[in-house]
This record gives C-alpha cells, sequence and structure tokens, in this order.
C-alpha cells in the first residue's frame, strides 16, 4: 500500500509546539549538539552549529506559519522546518538512536530533543534575525488581525487561481493541501475560481471556513492520515484525529457529507485536489 505522506500544517506544528511547551522545555538549557545529517543544518555549518548553541536557554517556543521557533538566549534562534516525515522526539538519553535521527540536541535536565527525519529534507536554521527566514511569510490566519477584510484586500488583486493563491505561504502561512481543500469545500468555493472573482459574500464565507477547519485541525491534534511510521504524530507520540473529519480531502470516490455527490480528484495547480463537484461547481 502507498504510504500517505503531506506536509505537517499550521494545525500540526502548533500541536508540536503545544507539547514542546508542555514537556518543559521553555527555560531548559542546552548542553550540547550532535549533528548526524549536517545537510539538516542550512545555516550556518554543523560545526558552528553546535558551538553557537551550547549553553543557550530556551526563552520561548513558537509558531510561524509551518516553521517552529524557539527563542534562544543571546541574539540567536533556532528555527525548525519539518517538510515531509520531520518529527520531534523528547527522550531520556537511554534510548536507542534511530537511524533516522539525525540531530540530537542535550539538555541540562538530561533529557534530549532529537529530529527524526526519514526522507532528510527537515530543515534547522540557527539565525541572529529570524525574518531572514520567515519575513516573507503571510498573516497568520488564525491572528485576530486576519480579519474577512484583510482578506478581502488581499485576494481581490490576485489574479491567480485560487487554491494555488491559498497554498502560497507568502499569501497566508500556514495553509497546505488538507486544510485548503476543506476550507473551500466548507465555502462551497470551486479552486479553479480566479481570486479576483470572488465576491464579498464569497470572501466572508472563505474567511469562516478557513478559521473554522483550522481551529477544528487543532482541536483534534492535527491529521495523521495513515498508520505508516513517516506519517505524523506529535512529540508526545499521539497522532492526530483530524483525519475523521475531514470532508473531502482524499475522500475520492466517497459521498459529500453534504449532498451526497461523489466526491472527485482533480489536480490544481500541480496538487491533487479534492472537491464536490455538486457543491464546488464553477461559477458561471
Amino acid at each position: 500500500m502507498k504510504t500517505l505522506l503531506k506536509m505537517p500544517e499550521l494545525p500540526e506544528v502548533q500541536t508540536i509546539v503545544n507539547d514542546l511547551k508542555a514537556a518543559g522545555l521553555i527555560g531548559a538549557t542546552i548542553i550540547g549538539a550532535q549533528v548526524l545529517w549536517p545537510r539538516t543544518i542550512s545555516g550556518p555549518s554543523s560545526n558552528i552549529f553546535c558551538q553557537r548553541i551550547k549553553q543557550k536557554k530556551v526563552t520561548d517556543i513558537r509558531r510561524r506559519g509551518k516553521y517552529i521557533v524557539f527563542d534562544l538566549s543571546g541574539p540567536d534562534h533556532l528555527l525548525i522546518h519539518l517538510r515531509m516525515t520531520g518529527r520531534l522526539h523528547w527522550v531520556a538519553p537511554d534510548q536507542p538512536r534511530s537511524k533516522h535521527e539525525h540531530v540530537i540536541l542535550h539538555f541540562q535536565n538530561q533529557y534530549q530533543l532529537r529530529f527524526h527525519d526519514t526522507r532528510k529534507f527537515g530543515r534547522f536554521y540557527l539565525v541572529r534575525d529570524p525574518e531572514k527566514i520567515i519575513g516573507h511569510l503571510g498573516p497568520e490566519p488564525l491572528a485576530p488581525s486576519f480579519t474577512a477584510r484583510v482578506l478581502a484586500d488581499h485576494i481581490n488583486l490576485r489574479k491567480r487561481m485560487l487554491k494555488p493563491l491559498l497554498l502560497d505561504q507568502s499569501f497566508i502561512a500556514g495553509l497546505g493541501n488538507i486544510y485548503v481543500d476543506e476550507a473551500l469545500w466548507e465555502a462551497e468555493i470551486h479552486p479553479c475560481r480566479m481570486a479576483s472573482s470572488l465576491s464579498k459574500v464569497e470572501i466572508k464565507a472563505l474567511h469562516r471556513a478557513i478559521c473554522k477547519v483550522l481551529k477544528q485541525g487543532l482541536k483534534n491534534l492535527g491529521t495523521t492520515l495513515g498508520a505508516g511510521q513517516p506519517n505524523f504524530c506529535s512529540v508526545a507520540k499521539r497522532k492526530g484525529r483530524n483525519r475523521d473529519q475531514l470532508k473531502v480531502f482524499r475522500r475520492t470516490d466517497l459521498p459529500c457529507h453534504r449532498c451526497n455527490s461523489i466526491v472527485e480528484r482533480m489536480v490544481v495547480g500541480q496538487r491533487g485536489t479534492h472537491i464536490c463537484p455538486q457543491c464546488q461547481m464553477m461559477a458561471s
């Protein structure tokens, strides 16, 4: 059976951040690091990374888009992008190391934060100014400042197909294939519509839908698509429960929850896309 993989999106990344905080990492001091796959470190070099991160205290952990941001004592910030298969494991040092654990941070309390990544696409950035990495990101869709009017101001000027626009991290941060498909179904909007063609009513519906599906994903601790090891699980090794709440994503040939039409799969902007052809008709 083909392994179902997808990049963690806002609910999955926020779940990981919440787990890291619950594990007590804020205030903990990093006393050393091991880099077992140097390409995981995008900057600086792995040797300098290990030197600079030593004796740094974690002052805060937050999410920006799909990035996990560790604010450290002194001028540095550690940013982690999980990509397709990245995971963070908080373990005791006597736990045997997996061959897929490529970076290990050693903490003063004797625990280790290990980065596990079967595909080796995930990246670490140790930077003085995090805006160099995340400054291009668009607004956070669950921030109070992200209103329907803000979405309208952004969307009305865009002569782009709607789904690729919503996946563009410089337009809105944190959305990916799952939650875009779900939001468009919720709003009853076809993914191939031109963004500039949306009415005020449709934009308000889309705004509500984006917030709804993301909040649902957060409540359910993210979406785990299958039982295979590369699929998403939290730092606490919990699988997301949101798969059972999905309305169209990877429900090809199943009945729509709203109208009983058969869910179809199509390709939009080179991405597999799931729609209800009845609920999400193209505007005439």
